[in-house]
């Protein structure tokens, strides 16, 4: 069964509708109301072209949180073979908001990282909706340092509404766990890519994003805050997130204008969740492209590219 979003809701009409009449078809054989459901059929599916032809940015926000979107689990599962997990950061437990391990990416071994928000409500618990601890930064920074010792690239997915501020997360050093992996990101001699495929929320993302190269997919956001986190700070009032949203500049085509990504991949009409495998692959033609560009730079030609992509964030604009 399809989840629609709020503003779907006309095209949750109309493709129900459709689907009744083959029902009822299925139920009756002699009945023939293929010619009703087609004319259906092409009306969402105009009305579909319609809704997501100029998104506004809350709109985005709540693409981006589709709980259907695929997650980093199934970009694993699609694009990697010989995933072996790594878990633990040695220290303090392990989390399971955040994946890593070795992989092989086209038969080539790399360090995958990513936040999981996980797919049903056992799963989300499990993964505390893909806020992580200080121990999953730390596991992060276990595992960059052994892509940076074997010379392995290191391909990281963000997908995190923020990092957790529980207590016991800030109690173990929440915040000096996230600059700990920022600053890793910024040292290791290997490219580091990073793809948002669905939220990229605060220093929670940026602690993986820290990248050679940062792309995000069509629909997804990357912001400094919440726009409901926004709203409640600067109105007072959490309802004004479709203002927030707005001022954040915080979808994938205004950080590209801003130079925070450097590259779009685009998403099948409707988003990821109407076309996952569409998706996925795409995430692994722009992957493949990146690590083929990066793999012809030495070590410390990425670490100083890598530091001058994000001094320079910004610098466009003050010039102009």
């Amino acid at each position: 069964m399809t989840n629609y979003l709020d503003f779907e809701k006309p095209l949750a009409e109309i493709e129900g509708k459709a689907e009744e009449l083959r029902a009822m078809a299925r139920k009756n054989e002699e009945m023939d109301i293929e010619d009703e459901a087609r004319a259906l059929d092409a009306k969402a599916q105009a009305l579909l072209k319609d809704l997501y032809k100029k998104l506004t940015p809350w709109r985005k926000c709540q693409i981006a949180r589709h709980p259907e979107r695929p997650h980093c689990k199934d970009y694993i599962d699609a694009l990697f073979s010989e995933y072996t997990p790594l878990a633990g950061d040695r220290n303090f437990a392990d989390d399971d908001a955040v994946m890593g391990g070795l992989a092989r990416f086209d038969d080539k071994p790399v360090v995958i990282i990513g936040h999981e928000k996980g797919h049903d409500t056992e799963s989300r618990l499990k993964r505390n909706f893909g806020m992580a601890r200080p121990e999953g930064y730390r596991k992060a920074v276990r595992l960059m340092d052994l892509a940076d010792r074997f010379r392995i690239p290191v391909i990281t997915l963000v997908d995190t509404p923020g990092a957790y501020p529980g207590k016991g997360a800030e109690e173990r050093g929440q915040s000096e766990a996230i600059a700990r992996s920022t600053e890793k990101c910024l040292q290791i001699g290997v490219p580091v890519i990073s793809v948002v495929i669905g939220e990229g929320g605060s220093g929670g993302a940026v602690a993986f994003a820290t990248a050679n190269r940062v792309a995000m997919l069509e629909h997804s956001v990357y912001s400094v805050i919440s726009p409901e986190g926004c709203a409640s700070i600067l109105w007072k009032n959490s309802e004004k997130m479709r203002e927030a949203a707005e001022a954040l500049r915080l979808t994938a085509q205004d950080l590209l204008n801003l130079g925070v990504t450097d590259q779009i991949i685009a998403e099948p009409l409707g988003g990821a969740h109407r076309g996952r495998e569409q998706t996925i692959q795409s995430v692994g033609n722009a992957l493949r492209a990146m690590l083929k560009d990066l793999s012809q730079h030495s070590p410390k030609k990425l670490v100083a590219d890598r530091r001058r992509k994000f001094l320079d964030i910004g610098n466009k604009g003050l010039a102009a």
